[in-house]
């Protein structure tokens, strides 16, 4: 199972790597929001197919940012090692913080999935020339506060912030604590202390740290980061006693570190009014949307309950509590089972009770992670067809175990034949894959017999079956 890291201040200089020429235009794919928000996203990062792919967490379980290429990386690959990781794990893929130019691909890649786009996490992405230049009719108000501000502070300048200045930060923080708007606020005032602690890496490379300073006092401090053609805000804070500052200063650090980029983002409002309305007033070139992507596999979509599905000799249908016995005789024949590529005993955790394989059974199906067909023959159960590792692709494994007793009479090919095109045409799937043991002829045989080869490794045969 692929490896992932948490994402720490040493790992700095490898994300950069991604995230310094990284055009998603949004504040998640920087180095910044993982650092001081690692406690709330729970971010590990991998390097996969050459991609940065970062897995955070959140109160539904794993979602993973959209991979982030290298020179030589394959996004494509890097979503299939997702994909794959996921279904080990036995949970479905969520990509999450989607940009909007690439919502397209995966809308493309998954037949069903639920996209959400929520308003409160959308960045504020300004045209850099607006917020340096302030010109136009809509900038009125900013820059009549400016201009009060530098007739009473004309003297005011924005310098960049080194190690020398920690003084003057320190007392910047004692200060805009002493009229701190949102004292009883739990949440800002959370966001404060991971503001101050990031502060703290101002000297770090991957960073742009400036002040605005009157005379030697810091009246405000920005911290930003430089990804792809995006200048990202991660922290902005002024002395509100200082009228016009904010405007001022936004307007002077634009100035003073915007370079060459296209666009400054000054990340989400997080839901907070007074946020949201004053990055209003600054006329966004856009709200960056963030989308979701959710896939489903196609059990979610269309099945409701375990079907019958009869041929010529057999049925197929749910596991009933009458079949328990059987049942247990047929997961429990080791002999055979080798051949299953697992060990099912070994597979539950616990001991081993009577209704522990039917449960199993019935709970991926419940969960709709598999569906588990009784293979009857004249109503008694003689084996079992599973489609499982749905990858929400339009794809499904399958495979099929019979009874010894009732070997070599073609029910394998018969069950799993009738197990696969259920699921190419009435699931609605577009590929039923299946693999073998090489030393395993008798599945051999009868893989090849409903199926098309499609490859091989040391270990095992690949067969497929597609409509």
């Amino acid at each position: 199972m692929q490896q992932f890291k948490p994402v720490t201040k040493q790992d700095g200089a490898k994300l950069r790597r991604y995230y310094k020429d990284c055009n998603y235009g949004l504040c998640e794919y920087s180095l910044g929001t993982k650092l001081m928000w690692k406690k709330a996203l729970h971010p590990a990062w991998a390097e996969i197919a050459g991609c940065l792919v970062v897995r955070n967490r959140d109160a539904d379980g794993w979602n993973f940012d959209y991979p982030v290429p290298g020179p030589e990386g394959d996004v494509d690959a890097a979503l299939r090692a997702i994909e794959a990781y996921c279904l080990e794990a036995g949970q479905l893929p969520v990509i999450s913080m989607v940009p909007e130019h690439k919502a397209g691909e995966l809308l493309g890649r998954y037949p069903y999935v639920r996209v959400s786009d929520i308003r409160t996490w959308r960045d504020y992405v300004y045209y850099r020339e607006d917020l340096q230049y302030f010109t136009g009719r809509r900038y009125s108000g900013q820059r009549n506060h400016i201009k009060k501000f530098r007739a009473q502070w004309p003297e005011a300048e924005v310098r960049p912030l080194t190690a020398e200045n920690a003084g003057a930060v320190e007392q910047f923080w004692k200060d805009y604590e002493a009229e701190f708007p949102k004292g009883d606020n739990a949440k800002a005032l959370d966001e404060l202390k991971l503001a101050k602690k990031m502060l703290k890496l101002a000297g770090k490379p991957w960073f742009t740290a400036g002040g605005m300073f009157d005379g030697d006092k810091l009246i405000a401090l920005a911290l930003a980061e430089r990804c792809g053609d995006t200048l990202i805000i991660h922290i902005e804070k002024a002395l509100y006693s200082y009228t016009g500052v904010y405007p001022a200063f936004v307007q002077a650090f634009a100035l003073a570190f915007g370079g060459n980029c296209q666009w400054i983002d000054r990340e989400d409002d997080a839901a907070d009014k007074g946020l949201r309305t004053s990055k209003l007033q600054y006329g966004p070139a856009k709200l960056a949307p963030k989308y979701r992507f959710e896939p489903m596999n196609e059990l979610m979509r269309h099945i409701k309950e375990i079907p019958k599905v009869e041929t010529a000799r057999l049925t197929l249908s749910a596991l009933t509590e009458q079949d328990i016995p059987a049942y247990n005789a047929l997961v429990l024949d080791q002999e055979r089972n080798r051949w299953w590529g697992y060990d099912d005993v070994a597979g539950l955790g616990g001991p081993v009770e009577e209704r522990s394989f039917f449960d199993v059974a019935r709970r991926d199906f419940e969960n709709r992670l598999a569906v588990n067909f009784a293979v009857r023959l004249e109503g008694k159960l003689i084996g079992e067809a599973v489609l499982y590792n749905f990858d929400c692709r339009g794809g499904a494994e399958l495979g099929c175990r019979i009874d010894k007793a009732c070997a070599g009479n073609g029910y394998g090919v018969e069950a799993f034949t009738a197990a696969a095109e259920w699921g190419l045409y009435k699931l609605h799937l577009g590929r039923v894959f299946a693999k073998c043991f090489k030393e395993n002829q008798a599945s051999y045989k009868m893989l090849s017999a409903c199926m098309r080869k499609h490859g091989e490794d040391e270990t095992f045969f690949y067969f497929e079956k597609l409509v």
